[in-house]
C-alpha cells in the first residue's frame, strides 16, 4: 500500500524551482529532500533525507513516528554539521508543510541555504531525492525490524553501506563518499 508523505495544497510559502536544467558541479552546492514510509510490526515510521545532488551521499537523517518539522530539521542539521566545503547551496524539495514551515525556512536562512521547490505535484522535479529513497527501501531496508529501535538500527547501517560501499554506475563506479571526498568536476558522469 502506498502512504502519500506531501500535502502541498497549504498556505505557507512556496519557493520557486531554481533547478530547472541546472546540473550540480561540485559536492553541496545543491541538497535534495525528501520523506519516506518505511514500516516495522509496529506501524510507520517516516524518514527524512537530505542527499547531496553532486556525489549522491546522504548527508543527514531522521527516523520518527510522525512527519513533524522539527524531524526534517534534525536531518537537515546533520547535513550542515556534515559539511566539509563553504560554498553557496540550494536546498530543494517537495512542497510539503514541513519543508514550507517556519522552523526549517529559518534554519536555511540561518546558514545561508536558498530554497528551491518543485512545482506543485510533479514528482520527476524532485527525481534525485525520490531515487535514493528507492533504492534504501528496495536494496538495504529489508528486514522486518520489530519497532522503531530495531529499524533506527538499521537505517544507520544502511545509510553507511550505501555512503562508504555501494557503488554507482552514474558515479563511474564510485561510492557516494569518495565522490564527496574528491570533489572533482564529473562531466562525463550522468546527473540522474
Amino acid at each position: 500500500s502506498y502512504i502519500k508523505t506531501t500535502y502541498s495544497k497549504h498556505w505557507m510559502k512556496k519557493h520557486p524551482n531554481l533547478l530547472k536544467e541546472v546540473i550540480p558541479q561540485a559536492p553541496e552546492e545543491i541538497f535534495v529532500s525528501d520523506i519516506t514510509y518505511v514500516q516495522s510490526q509496529e506501524g510507520v515510521h517516516y524518514l527524512s533525507l537530505v542527499t547531496d545532488a553532486y556525489s549522491r551521499k546522504i548527508m543527514g537523517y531522521e527516523l520518527s513516528d510522525e512527519m513533524k518539522a522539527t524531524d526534517v530539521v534534525k536531518a537537515l542539521n546533520m547535513a550542515i554539521e556534515s559539511r566539509q566545503y563553504q560554498r553557496s547551496t540550494i536546498h530543494h524539495s517537495d512542497r510539503g508543510l514541513q519543508y514550507c514551515s517556519k522552523v526549517y525556512q529559518e534554519k536555511l536562512n540561518k546558514n545561508d541555504i536558498k530554497p528551491s521547490m518543485t512545482d506543485g505535484y510533479d514528482c520527476y522535479q524532485n527525481a534525485l531525492a525520490e531515487r535514493i529513497n528507492g533504492i534504501l527501501k528496495q536494496e538495504f531496508l529489508l528486514y522486518d525490524c520489530k519497532d522503531l529501535e530495531e529499524l533506527r538500527h538499521l537505517v544507520e547501517e544502511s545509510i553507511f553501506i550505501y555512503n562508504e560501499m555501494r557503488p554507482h554506475l552514474s558515479l563511474g563506479m564510485s561510492t557516494p563518499n569518495q565522490v564527496h571526498k574528491k570533489s572533482q568536476v564529473r562531466t562525463h558522469l550522468a546527473f540522474n
